[in-house]
């Protein structure tokens, strides 16, 4: 368990969708425009310029829409996609390629090609002043303890996902002023941050190392396994905030911090002017 330093990546939520025209595509496919055309070659684009992005650069997308049936050429097909990068400015160089893309895919395929910007997110803004609070409390409640049977549990998790069977790690880390990179990932938490100092932890809640965003982390969640971290997770959140509350000196060192690192920037947010887009995916 540590302060969380994981968030730390802008991301930018990016829709493309392509529109072309139906035929049958055995009778008279000369009269088909093909929208899947279109979405191939701004994936295939797409993947060509990974070799060219930043190592902190992360492109991942999902195809959403790519026809219905063999037969009839689509005339609608559509990709969701996220950029994400530790940098602000390489977010929206990488925004620009991706505009770029779509416009060349429309033009290789002969359909209409449109990218909508649903949204996204700032990096975290990490107070270490706060965290270092966090933490202290985090070791004043100690490891979190597993019972026999959920530590067989998470090992048959992770047998079951390829990763060494190690169990449940619920230590506290060392606290790390200078963490380096983050490890990737986003969340509008971060926002958040740029507003008003914010403190992040994470409290083990699955095996360790299993894959994130799937079943095992299901799993966990929904028996003591995941409701142990959550309680933890309260716990050191509640005993920092009455830290807070009785300690004036300690207030003001964080809204120090956070008035120090905010200095010079105007936040603005990633979602688009009004009317704002209803995310889609």
């Amino acid at each position: 368990m540590s302060y969380n330093r994981d968030w730390d990546a802008f991301n930018r939520d990016v829709i493309v969708e392509f529109r072309g025209r139906s035929a049958h595509a055995a009778y008279d496919p000369w009269n088909g425009k093909s929208a899947v055309d279109g979405l191939e070659v701004f994936t295939h684009a797409v993947n060509l310029m990974r070799e060219h992005i930043r190592p902190s650069s992360r492109l991942h997308y999902a195809i959403l829409e790519g026809g219905n049936v063999p037969n009839v050429v689509p005339d609608y097909a559509k990709l969701w996609i996220w950029a994400r990068d530790t940098n602000r400015d390489e977010v929206d160089r990488l925004l620009g390629r991706l505009r770029q893309i779509g416009q060349g895919a429309g033009l290789a395929a002969d359909v209409e090609a449109t990218l909508t910007v649903q949204g996204g997110d700032w990096n975290m803004l990490v107070n270490m002043t706060g965290q270092r609070a966090a933490w202290e409390n985090l070791n004043w409640l100690g490891p979190i303890t597993y019972t026999d049977d959920e530590q067989a549990f998470a090992k048959q998790i992770q047998t079951e996902t390829q990763v060494a069977p190690k169990g449940l790690a619920g230590s506290v880390k060392p606290f790390n002023a200078n963490p380096g990179p983050p490890q990737g990932g986003s969340t509008d938490v971060a926002d958040v941050s740029w507003n008003i100092p914010t403190i992040h932890l994470s409290v083990t809640t699955a095996p360790l190392a299993a894959p994130w965003h799937g079943w095992p982390v299901v799993a966990c969640g929904g028996m003591s396994i995941g409701h142990k971290g959550m309680v933890h997770a309260a716990k050191a959140l509640a005993a920092t905030m009455i830290d807070l509350y009785r300690d004036p000196q300690l207030l003001q060192n964080v809204k120090q911090e956070f008035s120090k690192k905010t200095e010079g920037v105007t936040y603005k947010p990633y979602i688009p002017e009004e009317p704002p887009p209803v995310p889609q995916g």
